[in-house]
């Protein structure tokens, strides 16, 4: 299935797309509110949801809804930086691989849903992109490893990592600020569920196109930690829980690598495309001062 988060009429409701259309669940499921409740409810919950889903006729056509957040207000959203093992070299500082993934951490806030605009700060002309595949967690995880790691996976989205890249040197040993302005990234437009991808998560493919020019294009097969590692690692010290993110880290080509860098302008289109799940699509927009 493809899980998704919608409004309509002004109200929020969730579902999945068939083709061009949406299937209300919320209508055919009045216990689960939502998609984060869903995938709180466990295998047993999504059984349900695909039951209800199966053979269903669209309630709407996918381009009468405004797509939301996949899950509206993720309790936790892991970031992993540097986890193409080219992007390492594309540094140029020398460094070796790393034994150990760089992590960071963001804001719901700093996300918006597909087809929402993606803001340029006042304080900054520096918004960049970062085309990721994001996993989407669906079982409670702790020191996980191996399959059981990849189990716990419920699907996978796409995400904009959005990054304000003068703020990101604001200080010696954190990038926090710059990776948290206030919609300067996205998620979405869905989650594709684990069973969309029966061969498994390796050599997915991951692209960005800015104005239909592609900036980024790789696969997980360059990914120096692969999912399973990512949510050991995660789980060693916290507790996975179901609608946690973890993004899995961007290819080369972000547009502070350009000579001169490449920022994103308010009327640029970003587009990040993953293999299985689908396209997030964003304008970018100036923000403007508050009154």
């Amino acid at each position: 299935m493809k899980l998704i988060s919608y409004l309509h009429d002004d109200a929020p409701h969730w579902g999945c797309v068939t083709g061009d259309g949406v299937v209300d669940l919320g209508r055919r499921l009045p216990g689960i509110d939502s998609v984060a409740a869903l995938l709180k409810g466990g295998e047993a919950a999504i059984a349900q949801a695909r039951a209800a889903a199966e053979g269903a006729t669209p309630d709407h056509a996918l381009a009468d809804v405004q797509v939301a957040l996949p899950i509206a207000r993720p309790r936790r959203i892991f970031c992993i930086g540097v986890n193409y093992a080219n992007r390492n070299a594309e540094y140029k500082d020398g460094s070796e691989l790393p034994k150990y993934p760089s992590l960071f951490m963001r804001v719901s806030e700093s996300f918006v849903g597909h087809g929402q605009p993606l803001l340029q700060p006042l304080e900054s002309k520096q918004l960049d992109y970062e085309g990721e595949i994001a996993i989407v967690i669906g079982r409670r995880a702790r020191r996980v490893s191996g399959d059981a790691a990849l189990a716990c996976i419920a699907g996978l989205t796409c995400m904009n990592e959005g990054t304000i890249r003068d703020w990101v040197h604001h200080a010696k040993f954190n990038v926090t600020q710059g990776k948290n302005f206030n919609a300067s990234g996205a998620i979405g437009p869905w989650i594709a569920t684990a069973d969309e991808f029966p061969q498994g998560y390796g050599g997915l493919r991951v692209q960005t196109r800015v104005n239909g020019e592609t900036r980024q294009d790789d696969t997980t097969a360059s990914l120096m930690f692969d999912f399973a590692y990512l949510i050991h690692y995660l789980s060693t010290f916290t507790t996975l829980e179901p609608g946690d993110i973890i993004a899995t880290g961007t290819p080369t080509g972000a547009g502070i690598r350009f000579d001169p860098p490449r920022f994103l302008q308010p009327g640029d289109v970003v587009e990040i495309e993953v293999e299985g799940v689908g396209v997030l699509r964003n304008v970018v927009q100036a923000e403007e001062a508050f009154a």
